[in-house]
């Protein structure tokens, strides 16, 4: 499932082809996605003006005139693309529809946005937009890892007596926003940290120091466009790229890339979810 940076990376594609565009019309072609749309939804999209493009944790926040939100969640394989922009910013004529073009956004600028999801993981909802902090998928998150709020303070005081796993604890989304399994992985190898050692046990100097690593691991992963696993693609339809950089993410029997360490990268469960981590450095 797409994490923090492929959603910022699809925020900053799609950017320059809707903030400021009306949507001359919304083609909403089934009748849910994981959750049935808003009613009307179609027709409460079209003639509405893109005031800004936002995004909170993996959730795209188109805000309209009109006081509404166009929340969007890419689920599993949901991928949002830009084609015929007339700003020449994108590669792509429109091209032919695709049997999983679930809703399509044709932009009174000349761009099409197409929401395409072959799993139908993903979501859709409009809402108030004074109340988004307020809506369901969005009210109990905890702060962005990228913001002033994930300080080194913050973090050291809501895992100091957490009995959970230090992997546990970094991908409880109540404590950071839109961290998942990949940069979990990398952000505990790249702080040294052992994945299955109890939060509470980790010093506050060790947990003050992940806050930094947090925000470097994602900012390297915004840069390189995101990983490419699977389904993942940018707006403008091309791969990202941090997946060649993975120092343990699906690096099973390769040696550590820590210089001097001589362990090897290790693949464990825990809650049914794949580690990757270095038993030699991680401790």
């Amino acid at each position: 499932m797409p994490e923090l940076p492929e959603v910022e990376t699809v925020r900053r594609g799609l950017a320059p082809a809707m903030e400021g565009a009306v949507i001359d019309l919304a083609q909403v072609n089934r009748p849910d996605l994981r959750w049935p749309f808003p009613e009307q939804f179609a027709d409460r999209l079209t003639g509405r003006r893109v005031l800004r493009l936002g995004r909170r944790s993996k959730y795209l926040l188109a805000e309209l005139d009109g006081d509404e939100t166009l929340i969007v969640h890419l689920g599993m394989s949901g991928r949002m693309t830009v084609s015929g922009d007339p700003l020449g910013q994108f590669h792509h004529d429109h091209p032919m529809p695709e049997k999983h073009d679930h809703v399509v956004l044709n932009m009174g600028n000349g761009a099409r946005i197409t929401f395409n999801d072959p799993r139908r993981f993903g979501a859709m909802d409009l809402w108030p937009s004074a109340e988004v902090e307020r809506h369901w998928l969005i009210r109990n998150l905890g702060p962005e890892p990228l913001g002033n709020a994930f300080s080194e303070g913050y973090f050291v005081e809501r895992l100091k007596t957490r009995n959970t796993p230090m992997k546990a604890a970094l991908l409880d989304q109540r404590v950071v926003a839109g961290l998942g399994n990949i940069y979990v992985c990398e952000v505990l190898h790249r702080a040294g940290i052992d994945p299955r050692r109890t939060a509470r046990r980790v010093s506050d100097r060790r947990l003050a120091a992940t806050v930094p690593i947090v925000r470097d691991v994602l900012s390297e992963a915004i840069e390189a466009g995101g990983s490419s696993l699977r389904d993942y693609r940018r707006a403008d339809g091309e791969l990202g790229y941090f997946q060649h950089v993975f120092r343990v993410y699906d690096r099973e029997g390769h040696p550590c890339p820590r210089e001097g360490c001589g362990g090897t990268v290790t693949r464990i469960v825990q809650s049914g979810r794949s580690t990757f981590w270095c038993p030699a450095c991680q401790r």
